[in-house]
């Protein structure tokens, strides 16, 4: 068994109920391994630090659960997974500028970005690989493995979204 430490952000079926609501549902569900937070009004967000034998596992049964305690609930979003440079420099243990320098000297291989802009953003994965490939870091094998797969949650949930789109048995039945 290993821990996973992760992040589900889910939108409320109603989005004017109170998120304290599910408190208790949720910890009978099992997601008693969750800080949980209820900040926003028709969402809730849940930072779990869940034992399983793998990050799969750990994430699926905790989106399972969350959706058992609460119907309808939609996942908005998986983390760790969209990092910008800030958050590459904190990971990885160094500084912001370090992390921009290395971007801009390694450009052919450092990995794409999603979205580039006055901030640009990329998944956690591909930048964490790079770093343990190329700059030989060591870097915690669980957090490689749940932004891999958080990072397929949150691409399949999008590529729900298009038409005709099909999605692997394990990942459709988190949406369903």
């Amino acid at each position: 068994m290993h821990e996973y430490e992760f992040t589900l952000k889910f939108r409320l079926p109603d989005a004017n109920a109170d998120p304290e609501q599910f408190i208790d549902a949720l910890a009978e569900a099992g997601c008693d391994d969750a800080a949980v937070g209820v900040g926003q009004q028709g969402r809730i967000a849940l930072a779990f630090t869940r034992e399983a034998t793998s990050a799969s596992e750990a994430i699926v049964s905790a989106v399972q659960e969350v959706r058992g305690a609460i119907p309808g609930a939609e996942l908005v979003e998986a983390s760790p997974d969209f990092v910008g440079l800030t958050d590459v420099a904190d990971l990885v243990g160094c500084s912001r500028q370090n992390i921009r320098k290395l971007m801009i000297t390694h450009s052919a291989t450092f990995p794409a970005a999603v979205h580039e802009g006055s901030q640009a953003f990329w998944h956690l994965r591909p930048v964490l690989l790079w770093f343990s490939e190329t700059q030989k870091r060591a870097i915690d094998r669980a957090l490689i493995e749940v932004s891999e797969v958080t990072m397929n949650l949150n691409i399949a949930k999008e590529t729900r979204r298009l038409p005709g789109a099909g999605l692997p048995k394990e990942l459709e039945t988190l949406f369903a």
